[in-house]
Parts: structure tokens; sequence; C-alpha cells
């Protein structure tokens, strides 16, 4: 089988990797909370205070020794591998060959541990640049103050327009109102006028109907002659 110091120093890679891993995932964990400066709920007390540049610097650092570390334990359990294979698969006992098995699933599930921490630092980061961006836009006060008092003349603007319209329409309605009640008035003073415009209507729709007639009757006609 391997030789001990190779299953030792993959035990010791393995404790190395646990501590620099929970550390990894504690500074991806308060990079939002600390990036402004501001604790909440998800930084602890223990937690120093960096900035965001400084977070970024840290997060690069650990992530190439992980890496390396990760690299490191792989080489490790390809050794242990190479004297397996070397040895003859009879001459090993189901222990030993459960404490392989156990290594490479270490090896593996702190491989995914990382490459998980790592994306979501990345995601965060992404996400807190962003709403940085939005930050320093809102707080700008040259450009947005300028165009939020612009917004604001142009809706009082467009208010004062509607607001005339609406009384202009109002008034029109009251002088038509008013002519019609005079017209009436005038009417019911004077019958000898309210008399002939009724004269003249009634002329108007005679009128109208004897057209009508006439048109219809040359419309049969024509059909008929058609017809014929």
């Amino acid at each position: 089988g391997p030789p001990p110091y190779l299953r030792k120093q993959a035990r010791q890679l393995e404790n190395e990797l646990d501590l620099k891993l929970v550390s990894f995932s504690k500074l991806c964990t308060s990079y939002s909370s600390t990036r402004d400066g501001r604790r909440d709920r998800y930084s602890s007390d223990t937690t120093p205070l960096l900035n965001g540049s400084s977070q970024d610097r840290m997060f690069e650092t650990m992530a190439v020794e992980i890496e390396q570390l990760l690299g490191k334990l792989t080489g490790i359990n390809d050794k242990m591998a190479e004297y397996t294979n070397s040895a003859g698969v009879p001459s090993l006992n189901a222990a030993l060959m459960h404490t392989l098995q156990r290594h490479r699933d270490i090896l593996q599930d702190y491989t995914h541990e990382f490459h998980k921490t790592k994306a979501n630092f990345l995601a965060i980061r992404e996400r807190e640049n962003l709403l940085g961006s939005v930050r320093k836009d809102i707080d700008g006060s040259g450009v947005n103050n300028r165009r939020t008092e612009l917004f604001l003349k142009e809706h009082e603007h467009l208010r004062n327009i509607a607001m005339a319209t609406k009384e202009n329409m109002t008034s029109q309605r009251g002088m038509l109102k008013s002519i019609q009640s005079k017209m009436n008035t005038l009417a019911n003073r004077f019958p000898a006028v309210n008399s002939l415009i009724q004269r003249i209507n009634l002329r108007k729709r005679r009128d109208s109907l004897i057209l009508g007639g006439i048109i219809g009757i040359c419309t049969i006609l024509l059909l008929l002659y058609a017809f014929h």
C-alpha cells in the first residue's frame, strides 16, 4: 500500500484546506455587509471591517492559496493511487481501500465547495458594484438634481395647460347655454318670429319628403325599364 507519509501529508493538506475554506466562506459572506463600511445581520462582531478593495485583494490571494492546496492534495491522491495499482488488488485490504476512497471524496467535496463559494462571491461582488454605481448616480447632485428639476417643471407646465383647457371648456359651455337661453327667450317673446321659424322648418321637411319621393319613383321606373 501507499507509504504512511503520503497519508500523513494528505491529512495535513485536508486540515489546512478545511481552515482556509472556512475563512474563505466568511470573507465571501461578509463582503456585501462591509463593502460600504457598515455592519448588518450577516457580519459577526469578530469580522474585521475592510473596504471593498482590501476584500477583493484578500479574495484573490485566498483563492490562489486554496487552488494550490487543492493541486497538492490532488497530487498526493494520485501518488497513493499509483501505489495501490502497483501493489495489486489482492494485497490490499478493505480498510485501506476505504481510506483511499475517503481521501478522494474529501478532495472532491473541498473542490466543489471552493468553486461554489467563489462563484457566490463573484455574483455578490457584481451585484454590489451595480448597486454602487446606482448609488453614485443618485448621490450625484449635479446631473440628477437638474433632471429632477426639469421633470418637475415640465410636470407643472402640463398641469397648468390642463387646468387652463378645462376652464376654457367650462367657459365655452356656459356661453353656449347662455346663447341658447337667449334664443328661447327671444322666440317666446316674439310669437311671430317663432311661428316663422317653425314654418321654415316645416317647409324644409316637406321639401325633403317630396324630393325623397321623386327619387324613389325614378329609381323604381329605372329598375322596371332595366328588367323589361
